[in-house]
C-alpha cells in the first residue's frame, strides 16, 4: 500500500540526493535506458563510468554525456556475462577512477522464446547477463560502500520479475532473482547498521529499446510502452529520492494485486483482456 501511495500519488515527499562528486557506474550504457540515464546524470556533477560490450555505442554515449555537461567520463569494454571480465574491469575502475559510490546495474537481454523453445544454453546466457552480472558487480563494489557506510545500489529488474508472463520464463526468473537478492541485501545492510547504503529496484513494463524488438502494447492506456528518455528521468528521480522500488506504469500494481488475491483463471482472463500474449507473439513469435 505504501509503494502504491509513494509512486502513484506522491503524498509523502522524500528528501533528494545530491549527485555532485558521486562516481556512478552504469552497465549496458551503450544504448537504451543506460545511455539515457547517463545523459540525465551528466550535468549533475558526477563522474561517469560506462560499461558495455558495444564499444562504438559506448563511445557515442560518452561523447553525448560530455556534450550534456559531464566533465569526467570513463569508458570500459566489459562483457558483463563474464565473471572474470567483471572483476578485472572493476579492479581497473578502482585504480583509475576510484571507489564507485552509485552502481546502476542495467545490462540485460530478452530472448522472447517459449519455455520449451529455450535451450539450456539460452537459460544460462539469460541468467549470466541479467542476474549473475549483478551478483558480480555488487560483490566487486559493495565492500567499499560498506567500509564507509555510504553508497547506492540500483538494480534494473522488471515488471516481469513480479509477474510470470508468456515467452518470458527465463527473463522473468532472472528478474525475480534480482528482486529477491536486492531485498536480501537491503535487509542485511539495515540490520548490519549500514543504513547509509541505499538500494533502488527498478521494475518497468516494456520500454522502447532494442531489448523490446518492436513490442507494442494492445492496451496503451493501461500498459504504455515508455520512451527510454522518459523512463530514465523516472529512474534518476527515484535515485534522487532514494526510493526502494520504482514500479511503472501504475497498472502493474493492479496486476500484482490480481495475482495476490484472485484465482489464477481470473489473472489469465486479465492477460487475455490486455492481449499481452498476442503482443508477445507479434514481437517475438516470428521464426
Amino acid at each position: 500500500i505504501f509503494l502504491l501511495i509513494e509512486n502513484t500519488f506522491c503524498i509523502f515527499p522524500l528528501r533528494k540526493k545530491c549527485f555532485a562528486g558521486e562516481i556512478v557506474l552504469i552497465t549496458g550504457s551503450a544504448n537504451g535506458i543506460g545511455r539515457q540515464v547517463a545523459l540525465k546524470l551528466a550535468p549533475l556533477g558526477v563522474t561517469l563510468v560506462l560499461w558495455d560490450i558495444d564499444d562504438e555505442g559506448n563511445k557515442e554515449t560518452s561523447r553525448l554525456a560530455q556534450q550534456n555537461g559531464a566533465s569526467r567520463v570513463f569508458v570500459y569494454h566489459c562483457d558483463c556475462s563474464s565473471r572474470e571480465d567483471v572483476y578485472e574491469q572493476a579492479d581497473k575502475v578502482r585504480k583509475e577512477v576510484g571507489d564507485v559510490t552509485i552502481l546502476i546495474n542495467n545490462a540485460g537481454i530478452l530472448l522472447g522464446k517459449k519455455f520449451l523453445e529455450l535451450t539450456d544454453e539460452d537459460f544460462e546466457k539469460t541468467f549470466r547477463i541479467n542476474f549473475f552480472s549483478q551478483v558480480w558487480t555488487c560483490k566487486a563494489f559493495l565492500p567499499a560502500m560498506v567500509a564507509c557506510n555510504r553508497g547506492h545500489l540500483v538494480s534494473t529488474a522488471s515488471g516481469a520479475g513480479l509477474l510470470g508472463l508468456c515467452r518470458q520464463s527465463d527473463y522473468s526468473a532472472s528478474k525475480s532473482a534480482i528482486i529477491g537478492m536486492m531485498e536480501a541485501i537491503n535487509s542485511e545492510l539495515y540490520h548490519g547498521g549500514k543504513c547509509g547504503i541505499k538500494t533502488t529496484i527498478i521494475c518497468p513494463f516494456f520500454i522502447s529499446t532494442r531489448l523490446s524488438k518492436g513490442f507494442k502494447s494492445k492496451k496503451p492506456c493501461l500498459f504504455p510502452v515508455y520512451d527510454p528518455e522518459y523512463a530514465a528521468s523516472k529512474i534518476v528521480d527515484a535515485i534522487k529520492k532514494e526510493k526502494f522500488y520504482l514500479i511503472m506504469p501504475p497498472a502493474v500494481y493492479l496486476f500484482v494485486c490480481l495475482i495476490s488475491f484472485l484465482p489464477r483463471k481470473a489473472v489469465l482472463f486479465f492477460e487475455s483482456y490486455v492481449k499481452f500474449p498476442e503482443s508477445m507473439e507479434e514481437a517475438f513469435g516470428q521464426k
